[in-house]
């Protein structure tokens, strides 16, 4: 097993990419914290760990929350001891698709503040309980952190490209204390609007300016990457426990190109 004994909090772990990575995480023999805003989502993300024996448990962590998120980092480390993973998977929903003279500020800043804020106040409640040697924290961006996508796309790619350099920076903080920092780039990941994940809202809104439903203007997207396809959430899973994983303790300040070609570093 690639995470035995770990101790892993995966925040968003009731969403598309953070359950496949807590279970997945939990199959490697992690003991998973899964932290998130739905109850629901999370205890059946846990259940289905349970279920495949490993181990996981949950709570309702806002995490753009500082005292939440601190409150429950600390929580966890008073019980066991230590945290050695942190995966923020964390959603927010925000505008696609919307010209530049229709978009307000507001608009194009919040997932750039809100990105911004969850993985900085994640980051900071887990590291101090990291031990030497055996930290990692993993981020999640998209390939608009370094691409052209047109029109709409201003706010979620400066929020991309700020948790990239936050992953550099932060490796370049936390690596003499022995934490390493990965950031996990996927591209679309089309399974995800069947697991009732916060993209069908997003990519919803750009479909619609185009007269598409999401499934249609994904399925046509597709060809512009190398493999002339998208990454399946295992494939991202599996590189998150790999990343996490004591086999990879080479690797800080990078980024994991998962966009099947869409991006070719």
């Amino acid at each position: 097993m690639l995470l035995k004994n770990k101790v892993a909090i995966v925040y968003g772990g009731g969403g598309a990419i953070g359950g496949a990575v807590a279970r997945k995480f939990g199959a490697e023999g992690a003991r998973v914290f899964l932290a998130g805003r739905t109850r629901s989502k999370l205890d059946a993300v846990a259940k289905s760990i349970v279920a495949n024996g490993g181990s996981a448990e949950v709570a309702e962590v806002d995490a753009l929350d500082q005292r939440q998120t601190e409150e429950h980092a600390d929580g966890v480390a008073a019980r066991i001891g230590r945290i050695d993973i942190a995966f923020n998977a964390i959603g927010l929903v925000h505008i696609q698709g919307t010209p530049l003279q229709e978009l307000s500020f507001e608009e194009v800043s919040a997932p750039l503040v809100g990105y911004a804020r969850t993985n900085f106040l994640t980051a900071k409640a887990v590291a101090k309980h990291m031990v030497r040697g055996s930290g990692v924290l993993l981020m999640v961006s998209t390939p608009g952190s370094k691409l052209a996508f047109g029109a709409g796309f201003i706010g979620i790619g400066a929020a991309n490209a700020t948790v990239e350099v936050m992953t550099r920076h932060l490796a370049g903080e936390l690596g003499p204390s022995g934490i390493r920092v990965v950031c996990l780039r996927p591209d679309a990941t089309p399974e995800t609007l069947k697991l009732g994940s916060h993209a069908n809202e997003v990519f919803g809104g750009v479909a619609r300016r185009n007269g598409a439903s999401a499934e249609a203007m994904l399925e046509g997207a597709k060809d512009r990457t190398l493999l002339k396809r998208f990454p399946k959430l295992d494939e991202i899973a599996n590189a998150a426990a790999f990343a996490a994983s004591d086999g990879a303790g080479a690797m800080t300040g990078a980024i994991m190109n998962l966009t099947c070609g869409t991006l070719v570093d």
